[in-house]
């Protein structure tokens, strides 16, 4: 009897070998005997559910990885040569900048569905990966910063979408658990750039979900931000038919402007408020940001242009106070001229028109030094006014001052 239990025991030890030191499923020979990417490929995607459990999943994702990375590196060595040849005048290699970006792109696609099945827990249940590191360490640099040259080599030929896909793929895989422990400093140069067109294209292809998203990333670059955040306003607004869009619009920028005081969101959101009628929040939002910050230049010149009609002489006020801040800014300082001869034509008193005439000009022929060929202000007529108004029909300054408006 002992002796049969101790023969039930060495035999369940033994299957419990086998299975232990079992070899690789027939599924997945096959997939690694293969030579081509493109073999390889075809077979997982046929094959993955044959194959025996997560690790040989891993094994066989790993597997397409080498071989891109192959591939990749088989044109990176042409180019090493290249540079030797060329600088001892001998002839160059062709190399195939298309293939190896392609290559690029699918072994770190290949090694992020390989890290997927490498870190889930083994048959004993613990986390044991065995292509991370590696993976980690051939791919993170010369690999995946050829995404950034070839969605540049893209973008030249006039193919938004496949310089999206390159620069969509750089700026995600940043996040990706297999590079988590990779060294950032050298992308940080243009890593927010390269996010903030992937989210441009996004955008353009009206895939907002993504874009916004892509944005987000953006907005982490200090050198970014601003441009990441006027994109995301473009998307949020994208799209708006019905005053019921419009107001989903303006809460998503109260959401934002509380967690962003930038200007340009405080301006969005004032003309978006002023465009739908509700003047009183609107303006609000402008006497808020003065009141913490006195010298707010967009606050200020908003609130400026908005007052010039029903009151030139309050408008004058705060363009002027803008202009001291902004004293290169020719649309201001046109908009300054016109609230004072506004002002002038309102008074009655002879003299105090006068004076006001002639503060006007001074701000109008700032504007026309500024900016002579009326790029950005069109500051010809109400110039050419404010000397008619001071100078008389037939002086000299005004004939000028025609001659410039209608130039």
């Amino acid at each position: 009897m002992k002796l049969m239990k101790k023969l039930m025991m060495m035999a369940m030890m033994l299957v419990a070998s086998a299975a232990a030191f079992a070899g690789d499923s027939p599924a997945l020979k096959e997939i690694l005997k293969q030579k081509s990417y493109a073999d390889a490929e075809a077979l997982v995607q046929s094959s993955l559910s044959q194959l025996a459990s997560d690790a040989e999943k891993a094994k066989a994702y790993n597997k397409l990885v080498d071989l891109a990375y192959e591939a990749f590196m088989a044109q990176s060595t042409i180019i090493t040569e290249n540079q030797l040849n060329k600088q001892m005048g001998k002839e160059e290699k062709p190399v195939d900048e298309q293939l190896m970006s392609e290559m690029a792109y699918k072994a770190i696609i290949a090694a992020a569905d390989c890290d997927k099945y490498d870190q889930l827990p083994n048959e004993k249940g613990k986390v044991a990966p065995k292509f991370a590191a590696k993976n980690a360490q051939r791919l993170w640099s010369n690999v995946r910063n050829q995404l950034v040259n070839a969605g540049q080599e893209a973008l030249q030929a006039k193919d938004n979408a496949k310089a999206r896909m390159y620069w969509q793929l750089f700026t995600e895989s940043d996040k990706f658990p297999l590079f988590k422990d990779c060294d950032r400093e050298a992308q940080k140069p243009f890593f927010g750039q390269v996010a903030r067109y992937a989210a441009i294209f996004a955008y353009q292809d009206k895939d907002f979900a993504k874009a916004l998203e892509l944005a987000d990333i953006a907005m982490q670059d200090p050198e970014e931000y601003e441009n990441a955040i006027n994109l995301k306003m473009e998307i949020l607004g994208a799209d708006l038919k019905t005053r019921d869009d419009s107001l989903s619009y303006i809460n998503k920028l109260k959401e934002l402007y509380a967690e962003h005081k930038t200007n340009g969101i405080m301006e969005k959101l004032y003309n978006m408020l002023g465009a739908i009628g509700e003047k009183a929040a609107a303006d609000k939002i402008l006497d808020d940001a003065l009141a913490a910050d006195p010298n707010n230049f967009v606050a200020l010149a908003d609130k400026g242009m908005n007052l010039l009609n029903d009151d030139p002489a309050e408008a004058s006020k705060y363009l002027r106070r803008a202009f001291e801040i902004k004293n290169d800014n020719a649309l201001l300082a046109t908009y300054l001229a016109t609230s004072l001869s506004m002002q002038a034509q309102n008074t009655e008193d002879s003299a105090a028109k006068k004076a006001l005439y002639k503060e006007a000009i001074g701000f109008f022929d700032k504007a026309k030094e500024l900016d002579p060929e009326r790029l950005q202000a069109n500051w010809g007529y109400n110039r050419y006014n404010a000397y008619y108004n001071y100078y008389g029909e037939d002086a000299p300054e005004t004939k000028q001052a025609e001659a410039d408006y209608k130039y």
